[in-house]
């Protein structure tokens, strides 16, 4: 066999245990050798079965400290902390097992002292020697460019980040930004820190940098903001490191590039939840979730089952949404006890079934319509779903016991203007004055977009700049809040925990996003020009639409909780029968589809709707076009 072949059929962690055994016995010759140098009188002696002695002592202690488990690619601090260890214990038990053998005849004490000296220098110089040539070969062999990128943040995440690009032949680092003081003048991994952040431009021109890395993962979302204009104006393409939130949660890991999205930009800093209380309320019960397989709905699923829930009952009408997110629980949480039901809420036969078999103890009623726009027209389809479905699982909650029952309101019940929104406002009544009725804590929770939930505005943009445009924005001045989904799920949980029956929670949502904003930076982070390569076209406000969004009625005497972000709006109360013959004679309207009628109840129930805003036809739009000049 040629050695070639012999080299290939042997293991790596073989070679590197012949290679250190080796380094174990030349160290303690060299070490006898410097010893006796001391003393040319004295002639260099070794026992019969020293140099055995030295290395199966020495290799036991290897394996024991762990030596063997690290990779010489990868060899770094901890490596040479396991190889001092590894010399150290491996001279006393090596002087031990002489002392035992021969009362160390011919061995000095000063050989002692030197072998781990001169063998943790043979050990560790050639892992750090292959680590080097293996970082910088691939720059000289691969004909691949390589892109000079500038880091933004020279903090933990930026070391961290340049230590990793080292073995990356597609980037080189030329250096870092950054507003801490103590940085000026600073070298980072060899690199230099070249600037603030407000000298950006410039650094980056003056360094001739292709590319901008942003390595701030624990920046708040006003400093994010300002990084990203700042990158810019720059007019070079950028990325950055996941959120903090994302990789304590598991969605990302810490160093991994990704592009600059949205809700980097429209998120607001994390609201500080009470967990315990959290955990308190779900782990080890049973949970059913309406709408499982929807945006919030599969959220919540997730959520719940890492919380540790006895059992999760997951109902969603849509065939496709139910088996994908019982799929991927099934994949991740292999113990929970998971029932998926594919039903409608309104169907109160297969509901009763469900409730009455998994016997849940906490309820989040998730499913409902909200597309406002469609349903402007299909009055008696959003009532049916978003009204009296929620009555039929309401009531379920009541009749089997459920001790929490939370209903996924919006911001859009407040003050009405659509059809939509009047039906969610009417299923929060029900809810609210059911309480009082029953065992069963009926909470609601209300709150305003969803960053890219199903049918919201930013996969439209999204789909749009991909297209080329234009990108549709009803209304100039037309505003939301947002959230990311993750908040909204959270803000769920934590009102389940908190409240005590016929409250409705929101979220301190921040200052709302004006929609030609959004559009805007989404088409920037595409890397185009807002009015130039991507037009925007204004259409009118459209049926129902407000210009902006409200989380609370005046006369719901909001009020703070002991959650900083999160607030408390008392319900208004109704007279409980004369709800229920409303919502009776509402229920026989859907039945025979008499929508004349059905209008009227929703009016008794909401006196203050207005159904002449209902009335506008939705295909009566004014088209303006955005003025480039004025898009800067």
């Amino acid at each position: 066999m040629s050695l070639r072949k012999l080299v290939g059929v042997i293991h790596p962690r073989i070679a590197v245990v012949i290679h250190d055994l080796a380094m174990a016995a030349v160290a303690w010759w060299l070490a006898k050798l410097l010893r006796y140098m001391l003393r040319p009188d004295e002639v260099v002696s070794f026992m019969a079965l020293e140099f055995p002695i030295v290395l199966v002592v020495q290799g036991l202690i290897f394996r024991m400290t762990g030596l063997y488990k690290s990779v010489w690619r990868f060899a770094s601090l901890p490596d040479l902390w396991n190889i001092l260890r590894g010399v150290v214990l491996g001279s006393v038990a090596i002087g031990l097992s002489l002392f035992l053998y021969s009362r160390l005849e011919g061995v000095p004490r000063s050989v002692l002292l030197l072998y781990p000296i001169l063998l943790a220098v043979l050990l560790g110089g050639p892992r750090l020697a292959y680590r080097f040539w293996k970082d910088s070969r691939s720059d000289l062999f691969q004909n691949k460019k390589v892109k000079r990128v500038l880091i933004v943040g020279a903090d933990r995440a930026g070391e961290v980040l340049s230590r990793d690009l080292k073995r990356d032949s597609r980037y080189s680092v030329v250096g870092f930004v950054d507003d801490t003081a103590g940085l000026r003048g600073a070298s980072i991994n060899g690199k230099p820190v070249l600037g603030r952040l407000d000298q950006l431009p410039e650094v980056s021109r003056e360094a001739a940098v292709e590319m901008l890395l942003i390595a701030l993962p624990a920046a708040s979302t006003t400093e994010m903001r300002r990084v990203v204009s700042l990158c810019d104006a720059t007019g070079l393409p950028y990325r950055t490191v996941p959120r903090l939130d994302d990789v304590v949660a598991g969605r990302a890991q810490f160093n991994q590039i990704k592009e600059v999205a949205i809700e980097d930009l429209l998120g607001r800093d994390a609201v500080e939840l009470d967990w315990t209380s959290i955990r308190e309320t779900l782990t080890g019960r049973r949970v059913l979730v309406t709408g499982g397989g929807g945006s919030i709905g599969a959220e919540l699923c997730r959520q719940v089952a890492r919380l540790g829930a006895q059992s999760l009952t997951v109902v969603e009408q849509s065939e496709y949404n139910l088996y994908r997110i019982s799929q991927e629980l099934r994949a991740n949480f292999p113990e929970l006890i998971l029932e998926a039901i594919l039903a409608n809420c309104g169907d109160q036969p297969a509901m009763h079934k469900a409730f009455v078999e998994t016997q849940p103890q906490v309820v989040f009623h998730a499913a409902a319509y909200k597309h406002v726009p469609m349903l402007q027209g299909q009055l008696r389809t959003a009532f049916r779903n978003n009204v009296l479905a929620t009555r039929t699982v309401a009531d379920l909650a009541r009749e089997v016991g459920v001790e929490c029952f939370v209903l996924i309101s919006t911001d859009k019940a407040v003050n009405p203007t659509s059809v939509m929104g009047a039906c969610k406002r009417v299923a929060e009544i029900y809810c609210q004055n059911l309480n009082a009725h029953a065992d069963t804590r009926f909470i609601t929770v209300r709150f305003g977009n969803v960053l890219d939930s199903a049918g919201s505005v930013v996969p439209l943009f999204r789909r749009q700049i991909r297209e080329g445009g234009p990108v549709t924005v009803t209304h100039p001045e037309i505003s939301r809040y947002f959230m990311t989904i993750p908040e909204a799920c959270q803000l769920i949980l934590q009102s389940a925990s908190i409240g005590k029956g016929s409250e409705i929670f929101a979220l301190d949502m921040g200052e709302p996003v004006k929609i030609r904003d959004l559009a805007e930076q989404m088409i920037r982070l595409a890397g185009k020009k807002p009015g130039g390569d991507i037009p925007i076209v204004y259409t009118g406000l459209r049926a129902g639409e407000k210009l902006f969004e409200e989380l609370f009625h005046p006369l719901e005497n909001y009020s703070a909780t002991e959650h900083a972000k999160i607030f408390l709006a008392q319900h208004r109360e109704v007279s409980w029968d004369l709800l229920q013959a409303m919502l009776n004679n509402a229920a026989e309207a859907v039945a025979k589809f008499n929508e004349e009628e059905l209008r009227r109840c929703v009016s008794n129930l909401l006196p203050s709707f207005r159904w002449s805003e209902v009335a506008q036809p939705d295909n009566v739009v004014s088209i303006r076009r955005i003025n480039p000049e004025k898009s800067e």
